[in-house]
Parts: structure tokens; sequence; C-alpha cells
């Protein structure tokens, strides 16, 4: 009997490696790729559509839930058109903020990222590593917001509060002794500042070790050395943006070349690869995670030396302090005003882009005159990148998809939308 060598299957969307909900659908000669298919649109839940029905300043939320493992990056981006759209300054102190929670959204992005594609290709021990330090900054987000991962922090003309004086803690129980409780409350004692500094001096010894583990690893080289190559003419041409397109060896980061907030005044270098492939982005990712550390610990140093206000002194955007909304009818009903209906934006559109941690982030907001938005485009990095996938796992072997999804850094809450 003839043995069957051509089959189509389907990878995802239930398997661990695709990420959530990509199903891809691979014609394979034998075990070697011949045609990948990705279909998108499983986690589909029209966000931009939701958005064109409510007030601008409630759909804050819905953007944190677009790429949900960089939260306040995306919502940088929708504050950013809005600003540009009202034309309004934000004061200095909430631009430093919001680049410091900028790069702690990218550490924690890269992090999970680290971990997740160490554990699709077999590196088991990366992956507990790096919620390990995950914890710590979900821990900040929980500081300045109140919750771990859907902040809502971002507010058009600044942030929605200024940092905490001081940490949560953890409280006695019955399960750890009272010196293991005060060893763990040892850097939480100051305020958000200093638990922040405490994270950015012990950060780069556990960069090392992840590097220990895996940068000379010949069994992660095997895994990633020359798997996905894409040359810079092509990642260019494809669409590519992040550590994707720098991973192909090209200079391009919007902090950079475009700078927006306050990324022209911190110090930082823009990692770049070489041979465009697996291994190369891995370095860039992580290498990243040394460049955001010292942007983080450069905005603390300022933000330590210079109070001030962190959101606009304007009615009309900004909604009144909680101590007056709660004595003083007045500021009750422009409160209760502010979030049932917002404000209205002057016609026109805008785009504003940011460096997320998977490439540009942009929003294109059109407005016409009312106080939603007429139209509003999210341009995700990852639906990009995406669209490559055929092209970089022709010719490899199956295992090899596994390291061409997780290299891409997919998620899908932004692929989809």
């Amino acid at each position: 009997m003839a043995e069957i060598q051509n089959f189509t299957l389907n990878f995802g969307p239930q398997h661990p490696a695709a990420h959530g909900v990509l199903r891809l659908i691979l014609e394979m000669d034998g075990e070697t790729i011949q045609h990948a298919d990705p279909h998108v649109g499983l986690l589909h839940r029209a966000t931009e559509k939701l958005a064109e029905t409510k007030p601008f300043n409630q759909s804050i939320g819905y953007m944190d839930r677009l790429d949900y493992v960089s939260m306040m990056c995306n919502e940088h981006g929708y504050v950013l058109a809005i600003e540009k759209l009202l034309g309004i300054e934000v004061p200095l102190r909430a631009q430093y903020i919001r680049v410091m929670f900028d790069e702690i959204t990218r550490i924690l992005n890269h992090l999970m990222w680290l971990g997740a594609h160490g554990l699709d290709i077999g590196a088991m021990t990366m992956f507990l590593y790096c919620f390990r330090e995950r914890e710590d900054l979900m821990d900040c987000y929980e500081a300045v917001s109140g919750t771990r991962m859907h902040a809502t922090y971002y507010r058009p003309g600044g942030v929605y509060r200024d940092l905490p004086d001081e940490m949560p803690k953890f409280l006695p129980n019955d399960f750890r002794s009272q010196k293991e409780i005060d060893r763990l409350n040892e850097n939480r004692c100051g305020t958000l500042l200093d638990f922040i500094e405490d994270f950015t001096n012990r950060f780069p010894a556990h960069v090392d070790e992840y590097e220990t583990l895996l940068t000379d690893n010949r069994i992660w080289k095997q895994r990633t050395v020359n798997i996905g190559v894409v040359t810079p003419e092509r990642a260019m041409q494809l669409g590519f943006t992040g550590p994707m397109l720098r991973g192909s060896g090209v200079e391009w980061d919007l902090r950079k070349k475009q700078p927006y907030e306050v990324y022209a005044d911190v110090d930082f270098d823009i990692p770049v690869g070489v041979n465009g492939d697996c291994y190369d982005r891995y370095l860039v990712r992580v290498e990243e995670l040394r460049q955001s550390n010292r942007i983080v610990k450069q905005c603390i140093d300022w933000l330590r030396k210079n109070p001030g206000p962190v959101i606009l002194d304007d009615p009309k955007f900004v909604p009144p302090n909680r101590v007056d909304m709660k004595d003083d009818m007045e500021s009750l009903i422009h409160h209760f005003k502010l979030f049932t209906e917002g404000y209205t934006v002057p016609a026109g559109e805008a785009y504003a882009a940011v460096e997320h941690p998977k490439g540009e982030f942009g929003c294109y907001i059109v407005s016409d005159g009312s106080n939603k938005p007429y139209r509003l485009k999210v341009r995700a990095p990852g639906f990009a990148h995406l669209s490559s996938m055929h092209e970089m796992v022709v010719g490899h072997m199956l295992a090899d998809v596994v390291a061409v999804i997780g290299t891409q850094d997919i998620v899908f809450g932004e692929v989809d939308r």
C-alpha cells in the first residue's frame, strides 16, 4: 500500500503553543511545511466599532484589553491621539510617569514572551524565572491603578493620579512564618519609587540568569539559529516593526526616530540584530530588557527631584477630585456628566503611534466634532507580523513552526481586535 506523504494539519487553536486562538492550517510533506495559512478572528470583539458608540474617555479601558500583555502601552497610543485632536499639552511629570510605565510594561511584555517562548521550545525553568519578576511589576500596576492588569491609568491630559507614597504589604497568614513575611515586605517599606528602584537594582542580575540559561545553550541555539530568517529588505516590505524589524538589522525605533513624551531626554541604545533569525530576535528583546531598565532608572531620578501636577488643570477634560465630588453637589454633577457624556472633540483626524513592546502601535481617530469618535482604527503590530507566517515557515519542520510563532510574539487581542 502506498504511503501517504502529503497531509493537511490543523495547528491550534487548542494547541498550547498557538498562544490562545491561532488556527494555523499547515500543508505538509512528511514533516516539512509546504504551506501555512493562519486563520485569525477567533478573538474578534469589535473593539474599534464599540469605541465608535462610546464617548472618547470611556474607551480607554478597551485599549487595555487589546494586547493584554502590554496594557498601558495600548492606552498610550489612544490617549496620544485624543490629545493631538484636542491640542492639549501634558504636564512634564505626567510625561515622565508615562515613559516609566511604558518601560515597565515593556519589561512585563518581554518577560512574558521569554517565559512562553522558552516553554514552547522546551526551556521550562525560564517560565518560572520570568514570572517571579513579573509579580513585582504587577504590584506596581496595582499600586497606581488598583488593578494588576487592565489599569486605565493614562487619561487625556496626564495620568489618573500621582505615584503613591506607600506600597501594599504582605499580611501575616497561616502559610508563611513572620520571618518570611518580614523578608517579603523588606523592599515595600518606602514609596512606590523606592520599590521600583529596588527592582531596577536587582533586575540586571536576573537578566544575566536568563542569559546564562539560554544564550550559549546548544539546544536553544539549535532551535533558534537560522530559523525564520527575514532579510532587512523583506522585513520592511512585510511591514515589520519593533523587535521583528530590529532583529533583521534595521535600526528603527519610534522612541528615537519620532520621539514622543520625554524619550528625547532619556539615554538608551537601540539593540539591532545581524542575521534576522529567531536567535537574533531573542538577543534583541533580552537587550531591550536591559535598556528599559536604564530608562526606568532615569525616570525615577527625575521624578524624585521634580514634584508637580500629573494631569491637566482643565475641568473640561479632568474630573474634580474625590473629596470635592463627595462634598459638593456641583462637583458631583460635573463628575457624572464627564464620565457619562464625556467632552466634544474638535472635528478632524489624528494618528498617534507609540513604540509598543511588539512594534508600532498606532491609533487613527476621525472626529466629527461630537463626543464619540466617528471612526477609530488601531494599527496592531502583531497583525503585520502574522501575515508573514507562511513565508517564515516554508521549508522548515513542524517543530520550527512553534519557534516562529514564539519569535513573532503574537497576542490575539490586538490581532483580532
